[in-house]
């Protein structure tokens, strides 16, 4: 049974920095691709970004592009995302979310069902 354990989440100010790992264990030769989603109190999950279990495909959601990075280290089966720039409504419980299903297209990798889920990290940006 695979497990996935999200790690790094903290206080940080506007503008700064936070990397969250994503630590894999158990088999993962079934699945396809694994993402970081995250929810606000009051607002719906939204996919933040989705790689694919090879690392060759990547995804973002429009309102983190230029700023959240995520990649993947198979020698340590973890997929991290790396957070620059925070803002305020980046404030949210992320998720580590892997998938075994092949989305239609890269661009909704993130939009198809995911069904390993981690427990969640707390990111709060704020002054």
């Amino acid at each position: 049974q695979l497990q996935l354990v999200e790690s790094g989440g903290n206080l940080v100010q506007p503008g700064g920095s936070l990397r969250l790992s994503c630590a894999a264990s158990g088999s993962t030769s079934n699945l396809y691709s694994i993402g970081w989603f995250r929810q606000a109190p009051g607002k719906r999950p939204e996919g933040v970004s989705c790689i694919s279990i090879t690392g060759d495909h990547t995804t973002y959601a429009d309102s983190v592009k230029g700023r959240f990075t995520i990649s993947r280290d198979n020698a340590k089966n973890t997929v991290d995302l790396q957070m620059n720039s925070l803002k305020p409504e980046d404030t949210a419980t992320y998720y580590c979310a892997a998938s075994a299903l092949r989305p239609p297209s890269v661009q909704a990798m993130c939009r198809t069902r995911y069904d390993y889920w981690g427990q969640g990290t707390q990111v709060t940006v704020s002054s």
